[in-house]
């Protein structure tokens, strides 16, 4: 994944995290040109990534996203990587 892409996952990332509660359709639409295998990938990363700083509701709320991301692409992913725990899921 080329490092401009991946700045541009980041960033969408990032609207959607911070956006007001019920937007993140909008915000995902206004960038489908980044809805990808690589987008949910970078979601599972995130994810991983929030859970071991004990961010248990952003890693949740990014893997719920990205099971969704991923269903609609007709992916089959690995959505619990190495080191994520919850015992909500």
């Amino acid at each position: 994944m080329n490092p401009e892409r991946q700045e541009a996952y980041l960033n969408l990332i990032e609207r959607v995290l911070t956006c007001p509660n019920g937007q993140e359709p909008e915000v995902l639409s206004s960038r489908s040109d980044l809805i990808d295998a690589g987008f949910v990938q970078m979601l599972i990363q995130i994810s991983a990534s929030m859970a071991r700083e004990g961010d248990e509701d952003t890693a949740n709320f990014l893997v719920q996203l990205a099971r969704l991301l991923g269903k609609s692409l007709g992916l089959s992913l690995d959505l619990r990587p190495a080191g994520y725990s919850s015992a909500k899921g």
